[in-house]
């Protein structure tokens, strides 16, 4: 068990803290402090998470937090461990898992707990070595201030530490720690461990802790009669259901939708393969890994009611009764596609107006997308340059995206039609905010990484303050909102990215 060491002195950095997770018991977890990173140094900071943490901006400058987020310092007051969960993974039910290369420090006095990616071996490493590599940080540091940027439930991350000490994985590259912030990170594959084990007493208090700090409202509720445990289920499946449907209005690719990196909080959470869509193609597959295309882009929605219904068998012990359990399922089934559809709306500058107009805008939705699918267009660029136009007549900026030009006016003299009916302005206004000029692309990602790779980390602090307000215009950075070229195709992201 790998201890703080004595010898060290613990850092304070003026927060309280707590670890509630730690009071359910050591069959939860195993407490361990993180393995030190020879000679740290900055990759990247978020001011903004320093803030909803409560930390002092001097802080974050500061050798000190750099040697605690790099596991070269004990954190005063924290508790670190590393929890145990179970899962399903590309289908298939893989056993024990749990935080392998991942150790929680503690939760700070306002819910938000900080946990370090990278810090080293732990019980649940199997055959890793605990280490996250340069490349992947990044790309998760980037990507979940990126989802905040967006306005999707995700975790955050306060910042990335680098070293020069070797990793190897297809090649030798150098390790990295990313500073991850969520108010929890319990997952669908932690109810799952306990559920399959016959482990019911952990079981009981799992879906007890998580109902209490998180969902107290299913204990007040009369609509399973009473049943919290089927109502926490409900609960999780309409938070999942938003959550994707962001994931699909955006054009986000998770990559690897396995049940232990699912949050029950429906936070997006473990970002490896991702991928934002350049050429919209809803059979995409971001994950090199993935040979059978189980988590295609357009099957997400699908793999995360498979999810729930594994988390739904995992409650079952607790709900009892299976028809109580699928009826907490079925809620999934009406909010997502209805929360889908407000989303879309949205990006067509029309506020969700009821049945009057519903089956026209759902009619332009769908014909939309086709027409994206079949010319494979750019889907952020298409979207945003439609807001643009929005504002007025000329659409040729819009047409000159298409390859099937008829087919492409025929759709916007009918999109233009239903504008009529709603005020431009507002209209305009509306998708500006709801379609990003930036997103995360694959190329933008590997290029601040090669620079990064250099200790060139500019490329790093540009994308993330980008990425920070993705709907504004930023002028004189316009080729981050590019097309992107011809090598990004070629680039291969996987598992172990």
């Amino acid at each position: 068990m790998n201890m703080a060491p004595s010898n060290l002195k613990t850092l304070d950095v003026g927060l309280t803290w707590r670890n509630s997770f730690a009071q359910l018991g050591r069959s939860f977890y195993t407490p361990l402090a993180p393995q030190p990173l020879p000679a740290p140094y900055w990759v990247g900071r978020s001011a903004s998470v320093a803030k909803a943490l409560g930390l002092d901006s001097d802080w974050l400058n500061s050798q000190e937090l750099l040697e605690v987020l790099s596991g070269n310092q004990p954190l005063s007051g924290t508790q670190p461990l590393a929890s145990v969960y179970s899962g399903h993974q590309f289908g298939q039910w893989a056993g024990q898992l749990g935080d392998g290369r991942a150790i929680l420090l503690g939760e700070t006095e306002g819910g938000l707990e900080l946990q370090l990616k990278g810090a080293g071996l732990t019980p649940y490493s199997r055959r890793g070595d605990g280490r996250a590599v340069l490349r992947s940080s990044i790309r998760e540091f980037l990507c979940s201030e990126a989802m905040q940027g967006l306005g999707i439930a995700t975790s955050r991350a306060l910042c990335v530490t680098g070293s020069d000490e070797e990793i190897y994985r297809e090649s030798i590259e150098t390790a990295a720690v990313v500073t991850r912030v969520a108010p929890s990170f319990v997952r669908f594959g932690h109810f799952e461990h306990f559920s399959h084990s016959g482990q019911h007493a952990q079981l009981k208090t799992l879906a007890d802790y998580v109902i209490d700090k998180f969902y107290p409202e299913c204990r007040t509720g009369d609509q399973f009669a009473g049943n919290p445990y089927a109502a926490l289920l409900q609960a999780v499946s309409e938070r999942t259901a938003h959550m994707v449907a962001q994931w699909q209005s955006v054009g986000f690719c998770h990559g690897v939708m396995n049940t232990d990196n699912m949050s029950v909080l429906g936070l997006t959470i473990d970002y490896g393969p991702f991928q934002f869509l350049d050429a919209y193609d809803p059979d995409h597959v971001c994950n090199h890994s993935d040979d059978r295309g189980r988590y295609a882009f357009n099957k997400q929605p699908n793999i995360a009611h498979w999810n729930l219904f594994c988390l739904g068998q995992a409650l079952l012990p607790l709900i009892s009764e299976q028809e109580l359990a699928l009826a907490a399922l079925e809620s999934y089934k009406t909010v997502f596609p209805a929360a889908f559809e407000k989303l879309m709306c949205a990006k067509l500058g029309l506020a969700h107006a009821g049945d009057s107009t519903a089956a026209v805008d759902r009619l332009l939705i769908e014909d939309i997308l086709k027409l994206l699918a079949q010319d494979r267009v750019d889907y952020t660029i298409f979207w945003r340059r439609l807001s643009h136009a929005s504002a007025g007549t000329d659409n040729q900026t819009v047409r000159d995206l298409f390859l099937d030009r008829h087919a492409a006016d025929a759709w916007l003299l009918r999109y233009s039609e239903r504008l009529t009916q709603v005020a431009r302005g507002l209209a305009t206004d509306l998708m500006l905010k709801t379609n990003p000029k930036f997103v995360l692309r694959n190329h933008l990602g590997e290029q601040s990484i090669r620079a990064a790779k250099l200790k060139d980390f500019s490329q790093v602090d540009t994308l993330l303050n980008l990425l920070e307000s993705p709907f504004e215009e930023h002028p004189g950075f316009e080729a981050y909102a590019d097309f992107p070229p011809d090598w990004a195709s070629s680039i291969e992201i996987s598992c172990s990215s």
